[in-house]
């Protein structure tokens, strides 16, 4: 449990001293360095179950800072967060006129396989050093959405709970577990410790499952999701 909010703590503050700096390149390489020596440990301690946890706890820190920061200064991420401001557009345009990837299947599933082919290379290619980052970079700018959405809702409880959508959120769990056994080899070789990637096929196989699921579910509700936000808006 200590490592857990050594996690939460030293991902708030990375949002901080993003924000005091003013780079938007830093922030994710801030966002990363406090929850990476636990990943390393426990893959070291052969605990994955451990350090899948750990970045899952990791990922709710990001969106709960990414989203508050935007909901109390959504001027400031928009400027701060890659990606943030058109993100938003796209997303409220969606919401609004059903227009737009999200709805779309033809365009949102090259864009899912994409992220996800990128993320899974980064992984294996670099021990998750790489792919962290861009873990990051998509947690913020999604969290600059919900949160300067919500700032600007009458019912900011609601635009809350519904801007993270139930498909982002098991993309998000798919990505963490990809991006933790992925990332096993390569740290294995660098930090000299045993680890055997065939050992947890099963939990790449999980998190292929979900990234399925994640399509699905935003296939089925995506527009009635849309209208929910609407409605809140």
């Amino acid at each position: 449990m200590t490592e857990q909010l050594w996690i939460v703590a030293g991902t708030a503050a990375s949002y901080l001293v993003g924000a005091w700096l003013g780079i938007p390149a830093l922030v994710p390489v801030l966002n990363t360095l406090p929850a990476f020596p636990f990943l390393l440990l426990a893959l070291k301690e052969e605990k994955t179950a451990l350090a899948v946890t750990r970045m899952l706890v990791w990922a709710l820190a990001l969106a709960v800072c990414a989203t508050t920061l935007a909901y109390l200064q959504p001027a400031r991420t928009e400027r701060l967060f890659f990606n943030a401001a058109a993100y938003r557009r796209e997303m409220l345009d969606w919401i609004m006129t059903g227009r737009g990837a999200e709805g779309r299947p033809s365009q949102f599933i090259p864009q899912h396989l994409l992220h996800a082919t990128v993320f899974v290379a980064l992984a294996l290619a670099t021990g998750s050093v790489l792919a962290m980052p861009m873990g990051a970079v998509l947690m913020n700018y999604m969290g600059h959405y919900v949160g300067s959405l919500a700032a600007a809702s009458p019912h900011p409880f609601e635009v809350l709970l519904l801007g993270w959508h139930p498909w982002a959120i098991v993309r998000v769990a798919s990505f963490v577990t990809l991006g933790v056994v992925l990332g096993g080899p390569v740290l294995a070789r660098l930090a000299g410790f045993r680890y055997r990637l065939a050992n947890h096929l099963p939990l790449v196989g999980l998190a292929v499952v979900g990234l399925a699921v994640d399509v699905i579910m935003k296939w089925l509700l995506a527009a009635t999701w849309a209208q929910l936000i609407r409605d809140s808006l």
